[in-house]
C-alpha cells in the first residue's frame, strides 16, 4: 500500500489503525497452492493469527479451510461459511466438554493429550474419527516462547508414550484418520519439517486408516531487510518427494495437512499510530504515539522487530528515535531506531502487522481497541468499527 492511500486511510478512520491488504494474502496463498502442486495438500489457515470473520471469509473463497484452537473460533468459522468438514480444531488444555461441543458441531478433532484420547475413545470408539497430536521433540522457532515440540513443551503426546497411546487406540477401537505435529512458529529450516515428517511417518505404520499427515506449520516471514524466510516450494520438493516414497509400503495414500496463519496475513497488515509527543531527554529522543502494547504487543512480549516508516514525512533527514507508546508500562516498540525525522502529528506505519497484532489486543489502562480496513482491489472496506466508551460497559454488571 502506497504512502498517500496510508494518510487517506488514517484521516478517514483514524487512529490508531489496522490496514489489510487482501491482495497479499492472496498472493500467500496462491504461493502455497504453487509449492505443493505435485501431492494433494490441504491447507487450514490458522486463525489464531487473525480472525476477523471478512479475513475468514476472503481465505474461504480462496479455497482454505481452516485451523482453529478454541471451541470459539470454530463458532467463528461456522459463522464466516465454513462447512464441519473444513474446520479442524486443535486445542491444548481444554475441558472434555469442549471437545464433546466440537463433536457435536461435527469438525474434525486434534487430541494432543493421553487424558483426553482415552474419555473421547471410552465416550465414542470408532464412531468419529480424530486426529492425534505428536510431540517430536524437536525445538524448533524464533523464539522459545513459541517453540512448541520440544520435550518440556505443554502441546502434543510425546514420542515416548506412543506405547501408552498404541494401547489406548487398540482397546477403546478409536479411528485414528490423521497424525499431527506443529513444532514452533518462525522455522525458516526446511529440515526441522522433514525431522518431524520421519517421527511421523514412522508412526504411521501402526496405524493403517490414516488419510492424512499434518506438518503443522510455523513459516518464517521476513521482517526486516535480509531476514531469512522458509524456502517453501524447496519444502513442498522435498515432503512430495517423501510421501511418494512413504506411500508404496503403506497401505493407501495420504493427503498432507497444513497449519500457515501468519504466512497468509503477516505481510498484509499495516498498523497505523500517530505521533502524540517527541521528547527528548539527556540520553534518548522518544517518538511517543498513540498506541502501546495492549494495541500491539510482539515488541515487548517476544522482542519482535517491526519496520516502521514515517508515512508523513518519507523522504526527511534520517534521525535515531526510540518509538514509545501510551501506557502506564515501559511500552517500546523500537529501540534506537533510524526514522525519517518524526515531528509531532506525524504517521508511522508498522509493517507486518498482519499476524498477532489486533489479535492480541487488550483494554489495558481502559484505552479502546483500535478499528480495522480491509483494502480489496485498492479499495478499503472498514471492517471493525473503532471501540467506543460503551463497550468497556457493555460486559460489566451494574447495581
Amino acid at each position: 500500500m502506497n504512502e498517500e492511500l496510508l494518510r487517506d486511510l488514517a484521516a478517514t478512520y483514524g487512529t490508531p489503525l489496522y490496514v489489510y491488504d487482501a491482495d497479499i494474502i492472496t498472493r500467500q496463498w496462491e504461493k502455497l497452492q504453487a509449492a505443493f502442486a505435485v501431492h494433494p495438500t490441504r491447507f487450514f489457515y490458522a486463525c489464531k493469527a487473525l480472525s476477523n470473520i471478512h479475513i475468514l471469509r476472503h481465505l474461504k473463497s480462496l479455497g482454505a479451510g481452516l485451523d482453529c484452537v478454541s471451541i470459539n473460533e470454530v463458532r467463528l468459522g461456522l459463522h464466516a461459511g465454513f462447512t464441519p468438514e473444513q474446520i479442524l480444531y486443535t486445542p491444548n488444555c481444554v475441558a472434555f466438554t469442549e471437545i464433546l461441543e466440537a463433536k457435536e458441531l461435527g469438525v474434525h478433532i486434534n487430541i494432543d493429550n493421553l487424558s483426553i484420547l482415552e474419555q473421547f475413545g471410552n465416550h465414542f470408539g470408532d464412531s468419529y474419527p480424530v486426529c492425534i497430536r505428536i510431540n517430536p521433540h524437536i525445538e524448533a522457532g524464533g523464539n522459545y516462547k513459541i517453540s512448541t515440540g520440544h520435550i518440556d513443551s505443554k502441546f502434543g503426546i510425546s514420542i515416548h508414550q506412543l506405547r501408552h497411546m498404541e494401547r489406548i487406540v487398540k482397546t477403546t477401537g478409536l479411528h485414528v484418520q490423521g497424525l499431527h505435529m506443529h513444532t514452533g512458529s518462525e522455522i525458516k529450516d526446511v529440515g526441522v519439517f522433514i525431522r518431524g515428517l520421519e517421527v511421523l511417518l514412522g508412526i504411521a505404520m501402526n496405524f493403517l486408516q490414516l488419510e492424512f499427515i499434518d506438518l503443522g506449520s510455523g513459516f518464517k516471514v521476513p521482517y526486516r531487510e535480509g531476514d531469512g524466510a522458509t524456502d517453501v516450494p524447496q519444502l513442498g520438493k522435498e515432503v512430495s518427494a517423501a510421501f511418494k516414497e512413504f506411500e508404496q509400503e503403506y497401505s493407501r495414500p495420504l493427503e498432507v495437512w497444513f497449519e500457515p496463519g501468519k504466512y497468509l496475513v503477516s505481510e498484509s497488515g499495516i498498523f497505523l499510530v500517530s505521533v502524540n509527543v517527541v521528547k527528548q531527554t539527556t540520553a534518548t529522543v522518544f517518538a511517543g504515539v498513540d498506541s502501546g502494547f495492549n494495541h500491539l504487543i510482539r515488541p515487548m512480549f517476544y522482542d519482535a522487530y517491526h519496520h516502521i516508516t514515517n508515512v508523513s514525512n518519507p523522504k526527511g533527514a534520517e534521525r535515531i528515535y526510540t518509538v514509545v507508546g501510551n501506557i502506564c508500562e515501559t511500552d517500546t516498540f523500537a529501540w534506537d531506531r533510524v526514522l525519517s525525522e518524526v515531528r509531532e502529528g506525524d504517521l508511522l506505519a508498522f509493517h507486518n502487522a498482519g499476524a498477532y497484532g489486533f489479535e492480541m489486543s487488550s483494554r489495558f489502562n481502559s484505552r479502546l481497541r483500535p478499528a480495522e480496513v480491509m483494502v480489496m482491489n485498492g479499495k478499503p472496506k472498514l471492517i471493525r468499527r473503532r471501540e467506543q466508551f460503551d463497550d468497556l460497559l457493555a460486559a460489566q454488571v451494574e447495581d
